[in-house]
């Protein structure tokens, strides 16, 4: 089967891991998604029931909107992607309505087209909320009708909702596996280009998730997958979890000529592993 692009640019997305993820996802009714992102691995997996969750509430407002009203989004969409919006007084002037309104509509259109006419296709907010991503300079951003309409099929059978981690994860019942994507640990201490996220996730916020992640495992019965850098600090966070090392190519570092294949590291929180390890 064809892998499925997601609709949205995103830094550290999984489209070039799916193959692996999918092959370290133990079966399931239901996948639960606490970062999800731009949803490559949602896209790209079958299972019946998805629970799809970010803090980002852009992000979610548009797919529910995706989800309920896909031909209306769709059309308004198609017509920010016009050669009189790929200017940068244009773009900055979108960027800077999207700052002060409210609209879930507008913010969701003018998402998606930031998110294409934007640099690098980052996500990126200010301390005060305001999105603060540069102007991209592409010649001609390419409207994702396709992926938008794979997307919003596929949502009927997903659940979006906009809350944390750790209460996404009491979300997730005993037919539930749970796949973590979240921003990734710093590859030394001094190399910590993580803040794109726009939600400083801190080595404190790392442990913890490796903490609710082994609890969910052992005491609840339900696996958890996390995806992270390979460093000394993630091992150490991971100790009760299979690892498995898989190479990926980075697309977001500080300079084109750093794009070179990493370790990425996937960690597996098997009931039945931990189960047998206490015996």
């Amino acid at each position: 089967m064809k892998k499925q692009r997601a609709f949205l640019k995103w830094a550290g997305g999984k489209f070039s891991l799916v193959e692996d993820i999918q092959r370290h996802l133990p079966p399931a009714e239901q996948l639960v998604e606490p970062f999800v992102g731009a949803g490559s691995i949602f896209l790209n997996t079958e299972f019946e029931r998805y629970l799809l969750a970010d803090i980002n509430p852009d992000l979610i407002n548009l797919y529910n909107l995706l989800k309920q009203s896909p031909q209306q989004y769709i059309d308004e969409a198609r017509r920010w992607f016009v050669a009189d919006n790929n200017r940068k007084d244009a773009y900055l002037s979108i960027r800077a309505e999207f700052n002060q309104s409210d609209d879930v509509m507008y913010r969701s259109l003018a998402f998606l087209y930031m998110n294409r006419f934007g640099f690098n296709g980052l996500c990126r907010y200010n301390k005060k909320g305001g999105f603060n991503v540069p102007f991209g300079s592409y010649k001609k951003p390419y409207f994702p009708h396709a992926e938008l309409e794979f997307f919003a099929e596929k949502a009927q059978r997903a659940t979006f909702v906009c809350t944390s981690y750790v209460d996404t994860f009491a979300r997730a019942d005993e037919n539930s596996v749970v796949y973590c994507d979240p921003p990734y640990a710093p590859l030394s201490n001094t190399a910590n280009f993580t803040s794109y996220a726009g939600n400083g996730f801190s080595l404190d916020d790392q442990a913890a998730l490796a903490d609710v992640a082994e609890k969910t495992a052992s005491e609840r019965g339900i696996p958890v997958l996390i995806s992270n850098h390979d460093t000394i600090l993630t091992r150490r966070l991971y100790h009760g979890a299979q690892l498995n090392v898989v190479k990926v190519k980075r697309t977001i570092s500080r300079n084109g000529a750093g794009r070179n294949k990493v370790d990425e590291l996937l960690a597996l929180f098997n009931p039945r592993a931990l189960s047998a390890a206490r015996d």
